[in-house]
């Protein structure tokens, strides 16, 4: 009786010696680090900039080791974290060139050998490892102005099928489309084609003589159509582009009409995570005008490139574009038969029937494809009180990368070059993670640092060990031999939770932690029940190795009922919760998990060693 066979013993040591490998690399407390990284992805970071760093170091006092050269920049490890302001301050002012970023990071210490094994420390919070926030605004006029500019098109074509000739049709203040005509009897035919056509535009009559003028504007709810669905295609591209980056329980949220929550945990980098987040890069797909084409129906690009630039200048390109990268349902990279990178693109079918009408009419001629980023630039403008204000302008900037001739008609797959590696990279995942549908700026930018995250760590981890001493010695008072196998079987329960955290890639916050406190209190519980009923079944006068059988026995279905109930309320907790009541709710359910298994299976393995097959006259319990 009370005896476990050997397959038993020998899993639950595996699961144990498992559990201390991966929960290991926690122990690695990762090293305050200064990254020195390009504003432009395609930039180059070598060891002069390195040199550059360790003398501004060397010269202000600051202490720093283990000086790196890699692919996205310099890394410098420091002495203490109290030293990272100070060392990023100095670096800029030694670098001293607008074109370098210089972040806060933090350089992992994990072994290589625990690596190799894929052991990695729990990712933490925003709380815990600090991290950045962002506060975006959409420009939904962007979004309101392009809709109306291909109603204007649209117009335009509509009105010379209906044979209803006009002056001009014009999109002005970008709020409003004016069309113009001669005679009332023109005017009158293009309301009646406008109506039919067009029926959600809100259609107007004005002006008089031979300057008649028929207006059409969206009207308020269209507008706010089209600007709930610029936001949400901005969340779902943002959600999309975080992933990308690899950012644990990232927060991407709507604020307000026009606004979005942005807040990367763990983030240091600031400038990676702007370029990335907030950049604005599409492409553009356009034919290359002929020379007797009208001056109004082409536009005149430079080469993105600067050799090409110094050389030909640029082209004039086509107005009429073919297809836009919203039209992107996929984007690698890769490299051609010259080793040279490029973009493989793939494009939805809607897509591909574009670019093949487009391609196929066309063979022979040059078709370029524009590189457009958008950024925004903040301009000091005086109000009407007076008052200086900083406003957001926009910058739109659109090269030519590549001008090849059309040699097939072209399909959904097709690859675009005259990109470096890493810009390919970068517009393959911007791409990949969807077009924005109108452009962004930040409003606001916190970065909440390392320093602070650590005083929360320390913190939580200190609540953690004082709640793990009192419910030792309270269980060793209590239960005496049985508390200490109770106590061995809580240390193990706190090794796996962290493993199993660490190996689902889990994010541990400050509720996570205070989840961890309350899965010690109620690892015991189970402990407490089966003691309680070994007690009882003693007083009923019951031999000591039977009392031990039945008390693990009768009370492992009281267990079992109390945990799945528990767990089934975490479940909820993260469906329906958000934040930080997920990350209670992760570090809950696991816990709860290992708590089963170590409450039931570990303590009575531990009891079975004490007692199992021996003649036991009196239990110390």
């Amino acid at each position: 009786m009370n005896r476990y066979p050997l397959w038993k013993y020998l899993l639950i040591l595996t699961i144990a010696a498992l559990g201390f490998l991966y929960a290991a690399p926690n122990l690695y407390k990762p090293d305050p680090a200064v990254q020195i990284s390009g504003q432009s992805s395609a930039m180059e970071i070598g060891p002069q900039v390195l040199e550059q760093a360790e003398q501004a170091l060397d010269e202000a006092g600051i202490g720093y080791f283990g000086g790196e050269v890699g692919d996205k920049g310099v890394l410098l490890r420091l002495e203490s974290i109290e030293q990272q302001l100070p060392a990023k301050r100095v670096i800029q002012q030694a670098l001293g060139h607008s074109e370098y970023v210089v972040a806060l990071n933090q350089a992992p210490t994990t072994p290589e050998w625990l690596s190799s094994m894929g052991a990695s420390p729990m990712k933490l919070g925003l709380d815990l490892a600090g991290g950045v926030h962002f506060l975006m605004e959409v420009d939904t006029n962007t979004i309101v102005r392009t809709n109306l500019e291909g109603y204007t098109q649209e117009i335009r074509a509509k009105l010379r099928a209906a044979k209803a000739r006009y002056r001009s049709v014009d999109l002005v203040d970008d709020r409003e489309i004016v069309a113009r005509f001669r005679t009332e009897a023109l005017r009158d035919k293009a309301v009646s084609t406008i109506r039919s056509e067009f029926p959600s535009l809100q259609v107007t009559e004005a002006g008089s003589g031979n300057n008649l003028e028929v207006r059409a504007t969206l009207s308020e709810q269209e507008v706010k159509e089209l600007e709930d669905y610029a936001v949400s295609q901005n969340l779902t591209t943002l959600r999309n582009r975080v992933n990308e980056l690899g950012v644990a329980e990232p927060i991407v949220q709507r604020q307000g009409r026009n606004r979005i929550v942005v807040e990367l945990p763990g983030v240091q980098d600031t400038a990676e995570a702007k370029r990335i987040i907030g950049k604005t890069a599409n492409l553009e797909f356009r034919m290359e005008a002929r020379p007797d084409e009208l001056v109004t129906n082409k536009e005149y690009f430079e080469y993105r490139d600067d050799q090409q630039r110094q050389m030909y200048g640029g082209a004039w390109l086509e107005r009429k574009v073919i297809i836009k990268g919203d039209r992107v349902t996929n984007a690698r990279v890769g490299y051609d038969e010259n080793g040279m990178p490029q973009v493989n693109i793939t494009l939805d079918s809607r897509g591909g029937e574009m670019m093949h009408r487009a391609t196929w009419k066309n063979v022979g001629r040059r078709m370029g494809t524009l590189f457009i980023e958008s950024r925004f630039i903040p301009e000091t403008k005086v109000d009407e009180a007076g008052n200086e204000i900083t406003v957001q302008k926009r910058v739109d900037e659109k090269r030519i990368i590549s001008l090849a001739t059309v040699q097939s008609a072209l399909g959904k797959q097709f690859r675009t070059t005259g990109l470096e590696a890493a810009e390919a990279q970068e517009l393959s995942l911007l791409l990949r993670a969807g077009a924005l549908a109108a452009p962004m700026y930040f409003v606001e930018e916190r970065v909440i640092g390392p320093s602070l995250g650590a005083d929360n760590i320390d913190v939580g981890v200190t609540s953690v060990q004082i709640g793990l001493i009192a419910v030792l010695i309270c269980m060793l008072l209590f239960y005496r031999v049985f508390g200490l196998a109770a106590n061995i079987a809580l240390a193990l329960n706190l090794v796996l939770l962290v493993a199993v955290m660490s190996i689902l890639g889990a994010t541990l916050t400050l509720p996570g932690i205070a989840g961890m406190v309350l899965t010690i209190g109620m690892a015991v519980d189970a402990n407490v029940l089966i003691f309680s009923r070994i007690r009882e079944e003693l007083r009923n006068g019951m031999p000591p190795q039977s009392a031990i059988n039945a008390g693990f026995d009768n009370a492992y279905s009281a267990i079992v009922d109390a945990n799945i109930t528990t767990l089934i309320v975490a479940v909820i907790l993260y469906a329906i919760g958000s934040g930080p009541v997920q990350g209670f709710a992760v570090t809950l359910s696991v816990g709860i998990l290992t708590s089963m298994f170590s409450a039931i299976m570990g303590t009575r393995a531990i009891i079975n060693l004490f007692y199992g097959g021996r003649r036991v006259q009196k239990l110390w319990i």
